[in-house]
């Protein structure tokens, strides 16, 4: 019906029936009747499309935040890839975390998969806080990345490319508008035979992986009543904090912009926010982001269940401006270098050290300059390799302390070194100015820093943990004081020897025996030299092992020849010396098409399974003790360690007994999980041990010296 033409039609016969004398009865009913139902069409009308406008909202196309889907790479059946959802906001405009906050829309996906496909939680970074009006809102000002796992269906077949489509709908604002928006993203997976899925891939990843908070890995525990909640975050208190916020994933469950009070508790972090002022909600668990200082986007994800909270402690922002946790981890870094003197993973550099002892009872003058010089190498390789950490952790790649050993390249040079220097040892060649081992040579002394520093510091001793897991989150200058902390604790004894009399008096003057000594000092250099190879061939295979074996071995013919030479009286031949920097040259540049990756590591006499975290969190859910422990096979502590203490028959019987779930990460390789939850526990580095118990308290972190002993008892608990 045509409620206006009929209207118009009934209008013009009224209008003609009341010409008509005396009226027309019949011409009024029917004006009548047309206007009312002309009046009740309108209100039908306006009704439906004002329930059109409340259950579906009309979405504006995105050119306030646009929004891309890119997949990081081909995957195997079965397999769980990572999908990228790219957000980039127009300057002024922002959009919104998963919980919103006072106000704010989270973003809404819908995805259209093949079956069996199924797309995981989206992870979002670290957000901001912005205030308008007494409103608190959790948002990003600028481009942000929401990361998707996507398990692949076991049924995929080999050869197949998948579709994935995906609605996405948004709230994009200004502090004064905001405009719903949405777009239809699409992407392809392509299916890789089964072993074969991470052969290309979007390295972009890795820096968007950078900004997103790692787990913490032991449970925060919380308590709610009608005033406010109170949560017990177990967090070293290594860990800095400038102006943190904790971010609750639940909503109406606080008052989002109420201050947050923040104080510590030993290595627990009491956390005291106001609880929402209308029908806060109560769950039985909670979810968060805790950012760690207000300018940056460092954070860890906690997860957090009913239990005890203890008695705030001091007010964060009390210890923030003393300066005195920066001077205890300063004394840590310093404890922690001087420690690494005397752990196993600095026993092969032992012999440059002696040589150095030996040179420092010539003369007072000699010792001192050497014992500087010594210092000033091992400062400048720890501060250099720190500077090179922080500026790679800024690029967004996920490195640790020791990273230089976990590329293959770095290996194979230091394999050409290591052989070099064996040779050298055992009186094969002599090196020209500026030597590592000639008598009085403060460019040797320096030399040797330099490169006692470089070997000796994968590990990380007791102490250096804490400080240089502080030192990849305080600022750059902060970080970077530790880091020389750290090489002034390496080098503290032999500077101590140059500059006391009475310690350098206990030395054995030099002489004939010298020589001796020099050949001996070759046997823990070869060694060094195999140990090297065989990191190259967990490196990078067997053909990588291979290839730098016989360049090695070339390089020792060379410097034999050179020895002939000097022997003679004669110069090193300069055709030599370009033959062994071609060799090594021609060896990297060979490099990237030998490696293979190896296969991966034998499960041990314990049984333990591959670490990851969602392995970490079925374990934990077993009910089970679990004992986790981070590894790699350039860490000579972590070796040692798994030989005395680890690897057992009475440590397996205990934990059979017990029940104990044992995880291991293997850092060998770069692995950027790996390091995120390192970074998490406040560690930069490897060995790492963690014990959790079987009623799900938090986890406790174990010394970096093990014993069987240690093991057994607490299995036994």
């Amino acid at each position: 019906m045509n409620s206006g033409a009929d209207f118009a039609k009934a209008l013009m016969a009224g209008r003609r029936g009341l010409r008509k004398p005396n009226g027309d009865g019949k011409a009024h009913q029917m004006l009548y009747r047309a206007f009312v139902a002309f009046i009740l069409q309108i209100a039908l009308q306006g009704a439906a499309a004002l329930l059109a406008v409340l259950a579906s909202p009309a979405y504006a196309a995105p050119t306030n935040i646009s929004a891309s889907l890119v997949v990081e790479r081909a995957a195997a059946p079965g397999e769980t890839i990572d999908l990228a959802i790219i957000m980039k906001p127009a300057p002024g405009w922002h959009g919104y975390w998963s919980n919103p906050g006072d106000a704010g829309l989270g973003m809404q996906l819908d995805w259209k998969v093949p079956y069996g496909t199924v797309p995981g939680k989206p992870l979002y970074p670290v957000p901001q806080t912005l205030l308008i009006q007494g409103l608190m809102n959790h948002v990003y000002a600028s481009e942000y990345v929401v990361i998707v796992p996507l398990k692949i269906s076991r049924d995929a077949a080999a050869g197949a490319t998948l579709p994935i489509a995906l609605e996405a709908q948004w709230l994009a604002c200004t502090d004064k508008i905001c405009v719903p928006e949405r777009a239809s993203l699409a992407a392809t997976v392509e299916v890789a035979p089964a072993g074969r899925g991470s052969a290309a891939r979007d390295t972009r990843f890795d820096l968007w992986r950078q900004h997103l908070p790692p787990p913490l890995g032991a449970p925060a525990k919380f308590k709610l009543d009608a005033r406010q909640l109170r949560l017990a975050i177990p967090l070293p208190a290594s860990v800095a904090l400038r102006a943190p916020h904790l971010f609750i994933g639940e909503d109406k469950v606080v008052d989002y912009a109420s201050p947050q009070a923040f104080s510590r508790v030993g290595d627990t972090l009491v956390v005291e926010i106001p609880r929402a002022k209308f029908a806060p909600a109560s769950p039985s668990a909670l979810t968060g982001v805790l950012r760690l200082a207000d300018d940056q986007a460092d954070g860890l994800t906690i997860a957090a269940e009913p239990g005890p909270v203890p008695p705030a402690g001091t007010p964060l922002e009390a210890r923030a401006g003393s300066g005195g946790n920066l001077v205890m981890l300063l004394l840590a870094a310093l404890a922690g270098g001087l420690l690494l003197n005397i752990m196993p993973c600095v026993f092969p550099i032992l012999s440059l050290k002696a040589l150095s002892l030996a040179r420092a009872g010539e003369s007072e003058a000699d010792a001192r300059r050497e014992g500087l010089a010594y210092t000033a190498g091992v400062v400048t390789a720890c501060i250099a390799l720190g500077a090179l950490l922080l500026a790679l952790r800024g690029a967004g790649q996920q490195v640790g302390w020791a990273f230089q050993l976990q590329e293959p390249g770095v290996v194979a040079v230091l394999l050409v070194l290591a052989t070099a220097l064996t040779a050298n040892f055992l009186g094969a060649f002599e090196f020209a100015v500026p030597g590592f081992v000639r008598t009085g040579s403060a460019q040797g002394a320096f030399a040797t820093g330099l490169l006692a520093a470089f070997v000796a510091t994968p590990c990380t001793g007791p102490f250096m943990a804490a400080a240089m897991g502080a030192a990849l989150l305080l600022p750059a200058a902060q970080g970077l004081a530790l880091f020389a902390a750290l090489g002034l604790g390496i080098a503290l004894p032999f500077l101590a020897i140059a500059f006391v009399p009475g310690l350098r008096a206990r030395l054995p003057r030099p002489g004939a025996w010298m020589t001796s000594f020099r050949r001996w000092m070759a046997l823990p250099m070869g060694l060094t030299a195999l140990a090297l190879l065989w990191l190259c061939w967990r490196l990078g295979g067997a053909p990588f092992a291979a290839l730098w074996l016989a360049i090695a071995a070339a390089i020792a013919a060379l410097l034999a020849m050179t020895g002939k030479r000097q022997r003679r009286g004669l110069a090193a031949s300069k055709p030599v010396l370009l033959m062994l920097a071609a060799l090594t040259a021609a060896g990297l540049a060979v490099t990237p098409f030998v490696q293979r990756t190896p296969a991966p590591p034998e499960q041990g006499i314990l049984g333990a399974k591959p670490f990851s975290e969602s392995a970490l969190a079925q374990a934990r859910a077993s009910g089970k003790p679990v004992f986790l422990y981070f590894t790699a096979d350039w860490c000579l502590t972590c070796k040692v360690n798994e030989r005395v203490a680890i690897e057992r028959e009475d440590v397996r019987d205990a934990f059979a007994k017990a029940g104990v779930i044992v995880l291991v990460g293997d850092w060998t390789r770069r692995d950027p999980a790996i390091t995120r939850f390192l970074t998490a526990q406040g560690a930069a580095g490897v060995p790492l041990y963690l014990w959790y118990p079987a009623a799900r308290g938090a986890n406790e972190q174990l010394p970096q010296i093990l014993t069987p002993a240690a093991l057994i008892d607490r299995a036994a608990k």
